[in-house]
């Protein structure tokens, strides 16, 4: 098992903090291959580097529904239909949904109602949705196309370690 040694990562170049966040993922999951306990290290590294969030974590697949997995922030909602919300619509659609103001989004489930942006990536391994990724976020506008392909690349890393 290789140690893991947490830095401090420098958000103001996003392409650069993306690049080390991505690093030390690869380095937390390296040899471990089981899901439940990448999402939870996951989820905490995401959430104590990413900054301005406020909700970091794993809604997986279970039976038609995503269901809470772990996670970082307030507790949430426990089921999501794939017709609901944000989450489900990623799921849905398998695709990463980008949200500038989670208000405006039909249908929006508010587990913490401090949320006010969001991106949701699907987890898509060999064809088969897992579940999703979800970082909330209280600002509006928080998150642009640079977090977008970050978290892309971070949910790639995850996936490819189980």
């Amino acid at each position: 098992m290789t140690t893991y040694t947490a830095k401090a990562i420098d958000f103001r170049n996003k392409e650069r903090g993306y690049a080390e966040l991505a690093r030390q993922l690869e380095a937390l999951l390296e040899g471990e291959r089981h899901l439940i306990a990448n999402a939870a290290n996951a989820s905490s590294l995401l959430f104590h580097s990413l900054p301005d969030v406020n909700w970091v974590g794993f809604y997986l697949m279970e039976n038609g529904q995503l269901v809470v997995g772990p996670f970082q922030g307030k507790p949430a909602c426990v089921r999501i239909n794939l017709d609901q919300g944000v989450c489900g619509a990623a799921a849905r659609l398998r695709q990463t949904m980008l949200v500038h103001d989670v208000h405006d989004f039909p249908g929006h489930i508010a587990c913490d109602v401090a949320s006010n942006s969001e991106v949701v990536v699907p987890l898509i391994r060999y064809g088969e949705l897992l579940g999703v990724l979800d970082v909330d976020s209280p600002t509006v506008g928080r998150f642009d196309d640079q977090d977008k392909a970050g978290l892309e690349q971070l949910a790639h890393i995850f996936l490819n370690k189980l």
